[in-house]
């Protein structure tokens, strides 16, 4: 196996190790149901929208865990994407609007900068027909906020004091 490879595949490892490592803190807290919804939206949705891209040809994975199995990147779609999904319902909990936008600049820029660095030096990720780095700017925001939504109106038809 090549050093590149290598490096590319032990740093999915590590990436990946301790994004498991922090689940249990994230999800584990009050409001443990309101913290699964999230995940598992986060896991489902990630799952099907990076499905349609790849299957589209917008994106690609050489280096990816059962590659032979699956077309998309499992450890982003169903770890690390949904952590920084559940991170950022759980900070942005009970914040105003314009909190809720900077603490999502806050997560999303270094996700986009290493998804940048990426593509421009790993087989991790390859972007085409036209794919640019504002595309996944969008699509991480909109997933974010679309979810954050999601959370809020459970709560707010959830009528139990318990859910806070």
């Amino acid at each position: 196996m090549k050093q590149k490879q290598r490096f590319e595949r032990n740093f999915l490892m590590v990436s990946t190790g301790i994004s498991i490592l922090l689940l249990p803190f994230a999800i584990f807290k009050r409001s443990f149901k309101d913290w699964m919804i999230v995940f598992l939206v986060g896991c489902a949705g990630n799952t099907i929208i990076d499905r349609y891209f790849v299957s589209k040809g917008y994106l690609k994975y050489k280096v990816r865990p059962l590659s032979s199995k699956f077309s998309i990147h499992l450890p982003f779609d169903t770890i690390h994407y949904p952590l920084a999904l559940l991170y950022f319902n759980q900070w942005t909990l009970n914040s105003k609007p314009f909190g809720i936008l900077v603490k999502l600049l806050v997560l999303i820029v270094p996700q986009l900068i290493i998804e940048i660095i990426a593509e421009k030096r790993t087989d991790l990720i390859t972007w085409k027909r036209g794919w640019k780095w504002y595309h996944s700017f969008l699509g991480m925001a909109l997933k974010f906020l679309v979810c954050r939504a999601i959370i809020a109106g459970i709560r707010v038809l959830n009528t139990k004091k318990v859910s806070i």
